[in-house]
């Protein structure tokens, strides 16, 4: 055999690769115990889609605790030495000795324990295949047989995969190359235009090319992949009303979209599809259609175009011409970039997945070899080192090739600016942060403890007829208080998250240097609950010196108008990126039958539904301020007012209808049924929800009765759907006596408990047939409590419902994204 080079310099780009220094700190650690095992580290860095294409090494470990127990157990019995077990010892040597010196015998060194054999794939798409053959002591273990069976099972699994995902990216690479060739060729006569037409008339004008283009017919699967694109592009061209563009099939996995559902939006679909001649190509335009805005300004576009095409129509075998002006140059520049930044994190992935397996591999052969007490990694990892997935370098070369072109290109030569967009770096969290957090709790905790002892003094949580004070600012207390608890314990589910090693931000798809950490999260909730503490209680500190409610009455309103302009602040200032995310989230909910469906967008939705009574506070407070109703104290107003008593009626089952039509589109578009059983869990829920609304109109024994039925089913239809679809529980045939066969959590009896108070905490609104009171607690109090409980249920479904989603992939999402492209070169035959 040829010398085994060293792992550092290997073949091809594994030499290159970023987490080479992590992975020599990692075979030269020598204290184990008090760093991170590798197995957790191996979990938390791999891609959650890709997980099952990665060594399986928790497997490769039972194998070895096996062959570990086996050898255990063969030494126990040496411990007691006869006779005939030493003359069986002496012959074994003997014969031994003689098969190594017998010309007869194979000649292996003494170190070729084993002996692996690379065989051809019966397919090119396989690539070679490996199989290890046991010689001498090993080969009547059954047990290392098994080992070996499934380690060249994994590394003939990790070639295969790798050579099906290098294959891809090099597709997309070479798609991208072509359009970059057609974007530099007509900026060039975009600035060749402008540079001989240019006259005072058409300065006024934006400059433009003029190529030839005529209608044709799109096919509806390149249609149905741009909607499944279209969440990719940026949601900066929204705001600009730009007519975007996207490309037909770039890679395989586009193959895998699914058909339209309906043929009345075909017509308007082949509407926005524009074939065009220019520079010597034929090219092909598309405009998506899956957003509002897009689509009316794709509509007023092609109306637009044809009426100018009806005016100047001339009948050459030209046709008409297609203008593009800076503008749509300029998005088509944007859509590449983010090709190509996708590209890039996509091979990221890829030499991540690359150098995570190495260490898999080295790492279980040093195991092997310290249970056994053989030296079989010197010989195994040669052929890993040479195999496929580590030598090929055309990874590295792509890489090399997208930063080269971004930088050129879309960077202006400078480097440090196209990393920025490549590579983006988490920010580095501050320890002025924790600081802040821990003051602002105890003024928290101070504040609170104030305004409850004052409140008790002044009586305003016992039961009585009429309190201005519960009627009128409490509900601003309130809201602000499930708000703030929901918050709180979204920061409780990022820690958790964390902790389980569960990928949260990327099944969120958040950027790396955006997203909120939970000590952020923590700092915002402590922060707005000690204002909004310190504000009530200022205003409860005025009531009691003497003022009337007339004189203080707006500064719970005051308090809510703050917040509500903190909100949509244009300042990058507060956690400008978080706000503006979430007001677009908010608006693809509201919004949602016109939107495609991502992850964000339903967990979103799935909150508001635990909110509602957070929703009907805010209904009745924008109602009591709006209407002036707090200048003449007159609380009865809105609920006297016929429009507003409707309006209740939306606000309970709003949420549930706006997460029932995300059900419907994500059934539409990806024609899966259990959207549609989802969808059916939402409508009960909308109906329970109504029919409470009215019961608390109508309190008659009618209405009573339909609100447990609709109540009943409505609790088991979400129960079966929380345990089974949601968590991925109550598995019958699983190793974890209903759970599911793979968990995060070591102690299963929290999946039980949890199931429990799921079970107990769904049950809530008995509250509505018992009225069940808290000696003489004012009903409100006992309905924030209520309300608060259904809050924690939710902060406790968010933590499994991720768990679930990282561990089973349930939402689909993907690594890397295909990104629409502008342009598509067709032939003259079609």
């Amino acid at each position: 055999m040829p010398p085994r080079p060293s792992f550092e310099h290997s073949q091809g780009a594994a030499a290159a690769t970023e987490p080479l220094p992590f992975l020599s700190s990692q075979l030269n650690n020598t204290q184990g115990e008090k760093m991170v095992k590798f197995s957790k580290q191996f979990e938390g860095q791999l891609v959650p889609e890709w997980k099952d294409a990665f060594v399986d090494y928790c497997q490769l470990k039972k194998d070895l605790k096996k062959i570990h127990l086996l050898n255990t157990n063969i030494n126990n019995n040496n411990n007691t030495p006869t006779s005939k077990h030493q003359n069986t010892s002496l012959s074994n040597t003997l014969f031994t000795s003689i098969r190594k010196f017998s010309p007869f015998g194979h000649q292996h060194r003494e170190h070729d324990l084993i002996h692996v054999h690379k065989k051809l794939a019966s397919s090119a798409s396989k690539g070679d295949m490996y199989e290890t053959e046991l010689l001498e002591q090993f080969a009547d273990t059954d047990a290392a047989k098994e080992f070996f069976a499934r380690l060249d099972l994994q590394l003939n699994k990790v070639n295969q995969f790798f050579r099906t995902k290098e294959k891809e990216f090099m597709e997309r690479g070479e798609s991208l190359r072509k359009q970059m060739d057609i974007l530099i060729q007509l900026k060039t006569a975009f600035k060749q235009q402008r540079s001989k037409g240019a006259s005072a008339v058409d300065s006024k004008e934006d400059a433009s090319i003029s190529c030839s283009f005529s209608s044709e017919e799109d096919s509806v699967k390149d249609k149905t992949e741009h909607e499944q694109e279209l969440q990719d592009i940026s949601t900066e061209d929204l705001e600009k009303n730009e007519v975007p563009y996207s490309e037909g099939s770039i890679s395989g996995e586009l193959g895998k979209s699914m058909r339209t559902k309906s043929e009345d939006i075909g017509k308007l679909r082949t509407m926005s599809s524009r074939s065009f001649s220019c520079q010597g190509k034929n090219l092909k335009i598309n405009i998506p259609l899956t957003t509002p805005s897009r689509t009316f300004s794709a509509i007023s576009y092609l109306v637009w175009e044809d009426l100018v095409n009806q005016s100047s129509k001339k009948c050459s075998a030209e046709g008409s011409k297609l203008h593009i002006n800076k503008k749509k140059l300029h998005h088509a520049d944007k859509m590449i970039r983010g090709a190509f930044v996708e590209l890039y994190k996509g091979l990221g992935y890829l030499k991540t997945y690359r150098n995570l397996n190495m260490l898999a591999f080295i790492k279980i052969l040093k195991k092997f070899d310290k249970v056994t007490g053989k030296q079989v990694l010197p010989i195994y990892l040669k052929v890993v080192e040479s195999s496929y997935f580590n030598s090929s370098d055309k990874v590295m070369n792509l890489a090399d090739e997208v930063e080269e072109l971004f930088i050129k290109h879309f960077a202006e030569e400078d480097r440090r600016k196209a990393m920025k967009y490549l590579k983006p770096t988490q920010r580095k969290e501050s320890h002025s942060v924790t600081f802040f957090i821990g003051l602002f709790t105890g003024c928290f905790i101070a504040l609170f403890a104030g305004y409850v002892i004052m409140a008790h003094i002044m009586g305003f949580y016992r039961r009585q007829p009429k309190s201005v004070y519960m009627e009128t600012a409490y509900p601003v207390l309130s809201m602000f208080s499930l708000l703030f608890l929901h918050f709180f314990l979204y920061g409780c589910n990022i820690f958790a998250w964390r902790k389980t090693r569960i990928n949260y931000s990327f099944i969120f798809e958040l950027s790396p240097t955006k997203e909120l950490k939970y000590r952020d999260v923590f700092l915002i909730c402590t922060t707005s609950l000690t204002v909004v503490v310190g504000v009530m209680f200022v205003h409860l500190s005025l009531l009691t010196k003497g003022y009337s409610h007339n004189q203080v009455q707006a500064i719970p309103g005051l308090l809510l108008l703050m917040f509500l302009l903190l909100l949509v602040c244009p300042f990058n200032i507060i956690y400008q990126s978080s706000r503006f995310r979430f007001l677009r989230v908010i608006r693809n909910i509201i919004l949602s039958p016109l939107y495609k469906v991502v992850m964000l967008d339903f967990f979103m939705a799935d909150q508001l539904c635990s909110q509602v009574p957070m929703l009907r506070n805010l209904e009745y407070v924008a109602c009591y301020y709006i209407t002036g109703s707090y200048k003449t104290q007159d609380y009865d107003y809105c609920m006297r007012v016929k429009n507003y008593r409707d309006l209740a009626y939306a606000v309970s089952f709003l949420p549930y209808y706006w997460r029932a039509m995300q059900c419907a589109r994500r059934w539409f578009d990806e024609g899966q049924t259990s959207h549609l059983v989802n969808l059916g869990k939402y409508v009960s829920a909308m109906l329970a929800a109504g029919a409470k609304v009215a019961y608390e109109k109508e309190r008659n024994i009618g209405w009573l009765c339909l609100v447990v039925i609709m109540s009943t089913f409505a609790t088991v239809y979400q129960l079966y759907w929380d345990f089974v679809k949601d968590w991925g529980l109550l598995q019958m045939n699983s190793k974890n006596p209903l759970l599911r066969n793979e968990l995060m959590l070591r102690r299963k009896i929290i999946y039980y408990i949890s199931m429990g108070l799921n079970l107990i905490l769904r049950l809530a609104w008995l509250q509505t047939v018992l009225h069940s009171s808290f000696g003489h607690v004012d009903y409100r109090v006992t309905g924030l409590f209520l309300a608060a409980l259904e809050v924690i249920r939710r902060g406790l479904w968010n933590f499994y419902r991720l768990e679930n989603e990282h561990l089973n992939n349930a939402g689909k999402f993907r690594a890397v994204k295909t990104v629409p492209l502008p342009f598509h070169e067709v032939d003259e035959q079609d």
